[in-house]
């Protein structure tokens, strides 16, 4: 399985609508993508790694597929749509990383 996590970073008088994301980025991520994506969830920043610290990040999305190919396979076609459509919720531009996952014992 592999993890694609895409990180909006926290700067100072960026823009981020939350109400957008949810309800008209995350459906259309969800809808193009289909069956190969297994697991979807996102990760509001609350806070960094010391007391009153702000989130490095704002938002991290991750999507799980079974592979490189099966995520390629799913979002080629339909990544300039996707990629087009984060103008309209975030004035900065994401951080991707493709990540293995490795269950701990």
């Amino acid at each position: 399985m592999i993890r694609v996590s895409v990180f909006y970073p926290n700067q100072a008088g960026a823009t981020f609508d939350w109400a957008y994301y949810e309800n008209t980025h995350l459906p259309l991520v969800r809808g193009r993508l289909g069956a190969a994506l297994r697991n979807f969830s996102v990760d509001v920043g609350l806070g960094g790694g010391g007391p009153g610290d702000p989130a490095p990040f704002t938002a991290i999305a991750h999507l799980e597929f079974e592979s490189v190919p099966a995520f390629q396979a799913a979002f080629g076609p339909h990544a300039t749509e996707i990629v087009a459509d984060i103008a309209n919720y975030s004035s900065v531009a994401p951080t991707n990383q493709v990540s293995e996952i490795r269950p701990v014992a």
